[in-house]
């Protein structure tokens, strides 16, 4: 199983909807699949330039190190020299803090979920209620 074009515009469509819906800060996000290829990358009109890079660094962090962003969170905390030295290795770098969220159908690792403009704990939500809203599970690293 993979992840389709499909599914990934309507994770994205509906991350930025969910922003509104909470009247968060304006949002980017990026779904990638589960070999780093971005399928969807939108980003809110108002949002600032940078959000696009931010938000594929938190979903492919997730995807190169397969936790969510939560627990990279919470490795990079314990071992902070390691995680200083990934970023020279991840091509589309790796921001270890929630709002990186890896969708799974089963056991299957489909890809993975970045959101950036509002806090990590509200662009996590945006991600974690598209991803289920198209019918997948999310896995944050709670």
């Amino acid at each position: 199983m993979r992840l389709t074009l499909e599914q990934a515009l309507a994770i994205a469509t509906e991350t930025l909807a969910e922003g509104k819906r909470h009247d968060f800060a304006p949002l980017c996000v990026a779904v990638l699949d589960n070999g780093g290829n971005v399928l969807a990358l939108l980003r809110d009109e108002r949002a600032s330039i940078s959000r696009p890079e931010i938000a594929t660094a938190k979903a492919s962090g997730c995807l190169g190190m397969g936790f969510g962003g939560r627990e990279l969170k919470r490795r990079a905390e314990a071992m902070p020299a390691f995680f200083a030295g990934l970023s020279s290795i991840f091509p589309k770098g790796i921001l270890p803090v929630p709002g990186g969220v890896l969708v799974r159908s089963g056991d299957a690792l489909l890809g993975a979920v970045g959101v950036s403009g509002d806090t990590s704990d509200n662009d996590e939500i945006c991600a974690v209620a598209a991803i289920l809203k198209a019918g997948l599970e999310a896995e944050t690293g709670e």
